[in-house]
Parts: C-alpha cells; structure tokens; sequence
C-alpha cells in the first residue's frame, strides 16, 4: 500500500515551482495548512526533509532535490495515464500502422509524421518501409492501416501523383563515355542495379530488367550508394537522387528515346469508417502537402 497519495506529491511540487508555502497555496487555490500537511506528511512517511525554511526564503534540501525528480517523472506519468484514458473514450486509436513505399520522399513523410503526432502525442506510430507490392501486402494482412504503394488494390485506392524516374551511373561509369544516345542493347552489357519487392508473397524488382549482369538489393539508398560507387546504372526516382547530381556523384544516361520514365503512387486502404481520427489525420495531412507540391 502506498502511504503517499499523487495529490500529495502534487503539494510538494506545487512548493518548488511556486517558491514557497503561501505562494503555492495562491497558485493551487489550497488552504496553506494544506500545502503543509501534505509535504509533512511525506517527510514522515520517508524519514527525511524536503525543505529548509529561513525568513521567508524556503530552500530544498539535498533529499528534496532528488525526491523532486523523482515525484516529477511520477506526476508526468500519471498525467500521461489520464490522457489516454480520456483518448481511448473519445475513440482517438492508440496506435497507427502504416506501410510507406520508399519511392515516398523522406522529407514529406517526416513532416506529415510529426504534424499528425503532434496533434495526438499519445499516439504511438508503427512505420513500414516497403517496396513494391511489400505495402499491399501487409494491408491485405491487416498488419497497417494504411498503405501508400506505387500499385493498386481493390480496396480504396487514391491517386496521389506522379513521380519520374531517370536512369543514371556516375559520371565516370563506362556508359558515360560511349558519345552517342544509348540503346537497350548498349545497356544490357553492364550491370543494373535493381530494389528487390519486400512482399514475401509477389517477389519483383524494380526497373527495367534486360541487363545481363545484375545486383539486387533490399533497399533504395543501398542501389543509391552503389551506383555514385560506379559499381552499375540503375533506374532512380529523380526526387531521391536530388543532391547527389547535384554534387555530381550521379550523372542521367543519355538513353535514346526513354530517358525517363513516370510512376504513379497510391494511397490504399481497407475502410475508411474504421479509420480513427488519428489516421484521418495522417492521410489529410499527406493530401494538404501534396497538393502545397503542386
């Protein structure tokens, strides 16, 4: 059984941060005998003192001070408790799982993730990074509640916008030198580096795929890293690869007629009245950015 109440801790914290008894007593709308029975009751309770007073100056003690951090960590928590007591009754779900394609830029995740958590901080956020059909797949198995995937399904499905590929090697790359337009054929004698499907179930890669000599890998930074290495060419959402033709690191392949290529993503989910406000959330914010793109 605990012999000092919440309330109680409150009392003494009310001291500290008010600056003393009287003062906390005005700031708490409490009675000063109170505020003083219930920090003497702690001191009882623990055998120690929480204060020294000197005129109207009170000061707390080196106990005081590590009760203090102790009774804060107790005070937030229990705080926390009651938010999502009231969350949970208000139908805010707790949790929120989402399956993400990496072909989504970063930056716009990011910020669409902490606007949507900045609105329910008790929310406890799931991410799924996924390739391919990996984001349909963990819908269809219930293992997010949301999915945005370069594929559609046939639950809600929700156009979300265009996103352009461009072949490219590093600028010292052997199909670099060749001075003229590049035909497929000219592509097949090198090695392409391709983003392996994550679904368990539907295995595919990305790109095209008549290269010969080929790497296959998990993730897209990986084929990334690889090819401004020079270790092949590879087919490369524009938006990812930014800073790296910038810095010269990467470097678009004149390829005859097909230099660039478009890829569609979409936002999927199973149904929309069993999405929480949370979730609700989320997607308006992804929508509200997206558009700010255009």
């Amino acid at each position: 059984m605990l012999r000092i109440t919440l309330e109680q801790w409150r009392m003494f914290r009310a001291v500290v941060e008010y600056g003393g008894f009287n003062q906390a007593a005005a700031g708490v709308h409490k009675s000063q005998s109170s505020i003083h029975n219930a920090v003497a009751k702690i001191e009882a309770a623990l055998g120690v003192k929480l204060f020294t007073v000197h005129g109207r100056k009170t000061t707390l003690t080196e106990a005081g001070s590590m009760m203090l951090r102790r009774a804060q960590y107790l005070l937030d928590e229990a705080a926390k408790v009651e938010a999502m007591g009231h969350t949970l009754g208000e139908g805010i779900e707790s949790q929120l799982r989402i399956a993400v394609d990496e072909l989504l830029p970063k930056e716009l995740l990011f910020s669409v993730l902490e606007a949507t958590s900045s609105q329910f901080p008790l929310l406890r956020i799931e991410l799924f990074e996924s390739v391919l059909a990996g984001a349909n797949e963990l819908l269809q198995d219930n293992k997010v509640d949301i999915a945005i995937s370069p594929l559609a399904n046939d639950d809600f499905c929700e156009e979300l916008g265009h996103f352009e590929f461009i072949a490219v090697a590093h600028p010292q790359h052997a199909l670099q030198q060749i001075p003229r337009a590049l035909t497929f054929e000219d592509l097949k004698a090198h090695r392409q580096i391709v983003v392996r499907d994550s679904a368990l179930n539907a295995q595919q890669s990305s790109g095209w795929l008549g290269a010969e000599q080929r790497w296959t890998v998990s993730h897209l930074h990986t084929s990334i890293n690889m090819i401004s290495k020079g270790l092949g060419f590879a087919w490369l959402p524009r938006i990812a690869i930014t800073e790296q033709l910038e810095q010269g690191t990467l470097k678009a392949l004149n390829i005859a007629g097909a230099d660039t290529r478009t890829a569609l993503l979409y936002l999927l989910f199973k149904d929309g009245d069993n999405l929480g406000p949370a979730a609700r959330t989320f997607i308006g914010e992804l929508r509200y950015r997206l558009m700010a793109d255009e």
